[in-house]
């Protein structure tokens, strides 16, 4: 979209930012759509023709671009193609049509009242065909997960129906899927200690807090876990998931749960491998690598060619897609067919209970022999995972979230976002599910099914009610050595080797937080998280305690702090003034404070200039503020410092510099107050 021509007087406004002769010709507010020319304030926009009750009005125009655009919608939104055969809004994705692009608009409490009432026929085969793709791919990820979890199997299941449920209402991004997670398993396994009450109870805590914050607006938090933090910790994560079901294809029992114990205890035994597990796991393996690399080579077929060329594509794009489903369906065959022979070489599942979970509360108490654990012994038992669990949640979901939507084009509600997990982590603590969260996995098949709206979750939520209530007793023959080979697969890619070397070349000291997040990972996922994040604000608070200072010698000594003054900086900027002004090699010079880049100080800066003011003063020199923002300058003028002087801006300081020392007659912005009022 052009730039909007400058405005002239008469017409919108003066052009000077301070001028307040004449009234723009359209004041704006906020919350409205104004037109093409977007927040600019420089013209009315054109009037809308009425449409139908509920529907926005249309504005005149014509082409999917003009009508995005005179919409008030998001460029993110024009840019989407639509699903060929719908006639409504041709261009514009279901979930972003009739949004306006206003800053800091929100979705309603219910997303799905913006796009089910403009449903498309269209989409419909799409969401369908989106919802069979994921479901069969969760289904044995389920599963599998479960085990790495070390919960009964049947709790994989329960965990992967509620959160498509709940996102279909909730949500705001077409692709997201919410379920069970390698990530999220790994960490279950470290807080519910196996035992399946404390795995419920922590999904229902879980979802507790992340729905309080976000009815609090507190999702800004996850801003303080940084890149090479997430990167460390998914990088170990894969390299610990994936040696834990080495055990599994090797058919290996009674391998401890810590990491350097498991590396220790599998190479000791590796003589009592199972050599059916084995064989069987790296067949699994080998078949997932090479369906996944013909899926990501695979040609896609042009519209122009043969029937039977374009049917062959779907057929291998659907087998490479659903590839956990295939392997595990052919290694339960394998495994059927050696029962019926009378020998079994494999490691079975064993037998999952049938039927859905009862709707129930979690139980908030937990019997043993010995006695009743109660809920606070519960919770202190879970103790630092009731904050890791729902904040890696949090930002494993925002994270999925805001990449697909970059990808495909559509906007998201980070706070909805949060809302949506929160709910689902309640609801599904009531049918037994541990704690679940965004799955990157099974967002890209959803994706790149082509799925047009949540309402694909539908479809895979009821495949996974249909699997609990008929197919379990199917399960018992699924070899434990295929399960581990759908979860190696699908966590070996998030190791990104790349990032080292990436942060080497960009930005080193950022190569501390991840380094220290990696290896200590290895030791416990808390500890690896934590560390991270309390090196990574480290840095963060070195770098406003010794923000940049450029200092140009000369007549006058010209500082020039590059960032915001907190209270942290004021004892280094003191210092680098008084070296420098004071310095025995120079005669003594007066200062020049340059405040552009400052945006906001404190009560202990103030008082740390006051100080200043009076250091440089006893020495026979003056400290001239210039470049001052508004906001800074009102707390200084509210300080009513000492021999305070700021000129508008650094040439109209050094022009003043003639009248040594500076007075009130110099400078009409002087303060000519005696006393401080902060230096007693």
């Amino acid at each position: 979209m052009a730039p909007a021509p400058a405005p002239t007087p008469g017409r919108g406004g003066s052009s000077s930012p301070r001028s307040h002769g004449a009234a723009p010709a359209a004041q704006i507010r906020p919350g409205r759509s104004h037109g093409p020319r977007g927040r600019s304030g420089l013209a009315r926009p054109a009037p809308a023709r009425p449409g139908p009750a509920g529907v926005p009005p249309r504005p005149p125009g014509s082409g999917a671009a003009a009508a995005g655009a005179r919409a008030g919608l998001s460029p993110l939104c024009r840019a989407v193609p639509s699903v060929p055969g719908c006639p409504r809004r041709v261009g514009l994705s279901p979930l972003c049509r009739a949004v306006p692009a206003m800053p800091g608009s929100r979705c309603p409490a219910l997303p799905v009242l913006r796009w089910l009432p403009r449903y498309c026929r269209a989409w419909l085969p799409l969401d369908l065909l989106a919802g069979l793709a994921v479901g069969l791919t969760a289904v044995p990820q389920a599963l599998a997960y479960a085990e790495l979890a070390g919960l009964p199997l049947q709790y994989g299941l329960y965990s992967s129906f509620m959160g498509c449920f709940v996102y279909f209402f909730l949500g705001t991004a077409k692709d997201v899927t919410l379920g069970p997670t390698a990530i999220m398993s790994l960490l279950v396994s470290s807080y519910a200690f196996h035992e399946p009450v404390y795995a419920v109870l922590l999904a229902f805590l879980s979802g507790c807090i992340q729905l309080a914050m976000a009815l609090l607006h507190l999702g800004f938090l996850l801003d303080f876990i940084s890149c090479p933090v997430i990167k460390g910790f998914t990088s170990a994560a894969s390299i610990t998931i994936s040696f834990n079901q080495i055990k599994n294809i090797l058919g290996l029992q009674g391998i401890p749960r810590q990491f350097f114990l498991q590396v220790y205890e599998t190479l000791r035994r590796i003589g009592e491998t199972r050599a059916g597990d084995a064989v069987l796991g790296l067949a699994c393996l080998a078949a997932l690598a090479a369906l996944r690399a013909m899926k990501s080579r695979l040609p896609r077929a042009a519209s122009a060619e043969p029937l039977a060329a374009r049917i062959s594509c779907r057929i291998v794009w659907i087998s490479a897609t659903a590839r956990n489903a295939l392997v595990v369906l052919f290694a339960g065959l394998v495994a059927y067919s050696f029962q019926v022979m009378g020998s079994q070489p494999l490691t079975l599942t064993g037998s999952i209970p049938q039927g859905l979970p009862a709707f129930r509360l979690p139980r908030f108490s937990l019997a043993e022999p010995n006695g009743t654990v109660p809920f606070l012994n519960m919770v202190e038992d879970m103790g630092v995972g009731l904050a890791v669990v729902p904040l890696m949640g949090l930002l494993e979901t925002i994270a999925i979230a805001k990449a697909f939507a970059s990808q495909n084009g559509y906007r998201i509600d980070p706070n909805q976002e949060l809302l949506a997990l929160g709910v689902a982590n309640i609801l599904g603590s009531f049918v037994s599910s541990y704690p679940i969260t965004g799955s990157f996995g099974r967002t890209a098949v959803n994706a790149q099914s082509g799925v047009c709206t949540p309402a694909g979750g539908l479809v895979t939520g009821a495949l996974v009610l249909l699997s609990l209530a008929y197919l379990t007793s199917l399960f018992y023959y699924i070899p434990k050595a295929a399960l581990a080979a759908v979860i190696i697969s699908a966590v070996l890619p998030m190791f990104d080797v790349g990032i080292f070397r990436t942060l080497w070349r960009v930005k080193r000291l950022d190569l501390v937080p991840l380094c220290v997040t990696f290896l200590l990972c290895f030791w416990e996922v808390q500890y690896g998280i934590v560390a991270g994040v309390l090196v990574s604000g480290i840095l963060l608070l070195y770098s406003i305690a010794r923000p940049p200072i450029k200092v140009s010698e000369g007549d006058m000594l010209l500082v020039q702090p590059g960032s915001s003054l907190h209270f942290p900086a004021i004892e280094c900027l003191r210092d680098t003034v008084c070296s420098r002004a004071l310095a025995a090699a120079s005669p003594p010079r007066s200062v020049i404070l340059d405040c552009c880049h400052i945006s906001s100080i404190d009560y202990t800066v103030v008082v740390g200039l006051a100080e200043l003011l009076q250091e440089l003063h006893k020495h026979g020199l003056s400290l001239a503020f210039c470049g001052l923002k508004d906001p800074v300058l009102q707390v200084l003028l509210s300080a009513d410092l000492e021999g305070f002087q700021h000129f508008p801006s650094r040439e109209e300081a050094e022009q003043c510099r003639g009248a040594e020392p500076w007075d009130s007659r110099t400078d009409p912005f002087t303060s000519t107050t005696e006393s401080s009022g902060l230096i007693q």
